[in-house]
């Protein structure tokens, strides 16, 4: 009962995309949507999904004003008709960020400071440049911002246990924001690595210099 039920969902995207033109289709992961087709029974599905797509991409309707991106980490197992000329033929590589790209990611991630609060001995220059940073992904980053600020939250609790406050005082509502300062970056490094292992880094440039564009 469910045969088609891909390729229907297909057109349905197209569809309201054109119903609201000017408009943007972006595909996130475009490697399971359209990978390459083969022979064999078990990718019927896959074939069919992909040829509604080039059926959409090529526009037996009008596609006006509608325009289609996709993102992979997998660009070769992506069907080659789809990026042919007319279709995604633009080929953009995306690189791990630069020292320059960290500090921005940085600074936004911690509202350049302010949350989660960075304390004085913190500087988000000095943080983007540390060679610990080299390989970070956007996403490394933001868990690295994380892993220090649960550092940073671990501390305060522990401190509070062992206090011997009164009740009162612990239950005092002006109690100060937790700061995230440099020996809680530090220890978050500890846990956080590179997600895109060297090998992986070395095939991706390999893809650069491959790409026409």
């Amino acid at each position: 009962m469910y045969v088609g039920e891909s390729e229907r969902a297909v057109r349905q995207v197209f569809q309201r995309a054109r119903n609201s033109s000017p408009c943007v289709i972006f595909f996130d992961e475009l490697d399971a949507l359209c990978p390459r087709r083969s022979d064999s029974a078990e990718s019927s599905v896959n074939v069919r999904v992909v040829n509604q797509l080039l059926t959409e991409m090529d526009g037996l309707e009008a596609r006006k004003q509608v325009f289609i991106m996709g993102a992979t980490n997998r660009p070769d197992i992506i069907d080659p008709a789809v990026l042919r000329p007319g279709r995604l033929d633009k080929v953009l590589y995306v690189g791990l960020p630069n020292i320059d790209d960290r500090e921005d990611i940085l600074r936004t991630l911690t509202k350049d400071g302010k949350k989660p609060l960075l304390l004085p001995d913190v500087s988000i220059r000095d943080l983007a440049q540390d060679e610990r940073c080299e390989g970070l992904s956007g996403a490394d980053l933001a868990a690295l911002v994380r892993e220090a600020c649960m550092v940073a939250l671990r501390e305060r609790i522990h401190v509070h246990s062992t206090s011997h406050e009164s009740i009162e005082d612990q239950s005092s509502p002006e109690q100060s924001p937790v700061g995230v300062g440099k020996e809680h970056f530090l220890a978050a490094f500890q846990k956080v690595k590179p997600s895109v292992s060297k090998k992986d880094q070395a095939l991706y440039a390999k893809m650069k210099t491959l790409s026409p564009t």
